[in-house]
């Protein structure tokens, strides 16, 4: 599914949560994972931990229904595709 990011995170932390993070469900990293490359984890208030790409946490978009899905791309002007360098 489509990665993105949102506007409003701070480099390694997150601020969607309740109803943001229902429609942008946060891409939850295992307990054990372990960053990798530009790949990191990010703890959420809640417990869990998520990813974060070049330190921006990632997210899916709940109105994407199938792989290659980019509904999310531009919303609110805050939502945005990641894209690798």
């Amino acid at each position: 599914m489509t990665l993105y990011t949102y506007d409003k995170d701070e480099k390694g932390k997150t601020n969607c949560y309740d109803k943001c993070a229902t429609n942008w469900p946060p891409l939850k990293a295992e307990a054990g994972a372990k960053a990798d490359d530009e790949w990191t984890v990010v703890d959420r208030t809640d417990g869990t931990k998520m990813w974060a790409y070049d330190g921006k946490p990632v997210y899916t978009f709940i109105k994407d229904k199938k792989p290659g899905d980019v509904t999310g791309d531009g919303v609110g002007e805050v939502w945005h595709i990641v894209k690798a360098d």
